[in-house]
């Protein structure tokens, strides 16, 4: 075969086999599909050593192995989670189910809480760390002090902003830590 008929194969044969991995993982396919990678393995090393003249196929033949490569250490990482028994299959079902179990009204109801809790304690940390840069105190500064700011702010910010959908960033103004509000962006 010549190296334009490959190089098409082996961009078909990588996206079969990424297909055949998530299906593994997820718990469809019962057995790591070995052979698929063998193969695709195959028309790598075929023309890995060989110089390719033409800079179409060459640019695609590098970039699918790039592919392959990244793609290789994420199921390496999966595949050893796996192994250790850290790795969960059912997270994404779970939150299929969570999100479904929600009446549609609820849905449309909630409105995202711009301080969730990885929210929170992402800006308790940057909130500390400002002090400390600005060689303030931090032994006051506690995840319910943060929370009881932002709760105070959201009224005039929901006037100010006529939305709930904003975010907070910590903002260091003439030697001043301060929680500055604005706009989520979606």
């Amino acid at each position: 075969m010549a190296i334009a008929d490959d190089v098409i194969l082996l961009d078909k044969k990588l996206s079969e086999l990424i297909i055949k991995y998530e299906q593994y993982f997820i718990g469809l396919e019962k057995r790591e599909p070995l052979t698929l990678l063998g193969e695709v393995e195959k028309l790598v090393r075929r023309y890995t050593g060989m110089p390719i003249n033409n800079t179409m196929y060459k640019y695609r033949f590098t970039s699918l192995v790039a592919r392959l490569n990244t793609y290789r250490e994420h199921w390496n990482r999966v595949l050893k989670l796996m192994e250790e028994g850290r790795y969960s299959r059912d997270r994404f079902i779970s939150d299929l189910h969570m999100r479904q179990k929600q009446t549609p009204d609820r849905k449309q109801a909630e409105v995202p809480n711009p301080s969730t809790e990885s929210d929170l304690d992402r800006l308790v940390h940057e909130f500390r760390e400002a002090r400390k840069a600005c060689n303030l105190s931090v032994h006051t500064i506690t995840r319910e002090l943060i929370a009881a700011n932002i709760e105070k702010q959201k009224p005039a910010l929901i006037a100010k902003l006529g939305t709930e959908h904003f975010a907070f960033r910590v903002v260091i103004e003439d030697g001043k830590v301060k929680l500055k509000a604005g706009l989520r962006k979606h």
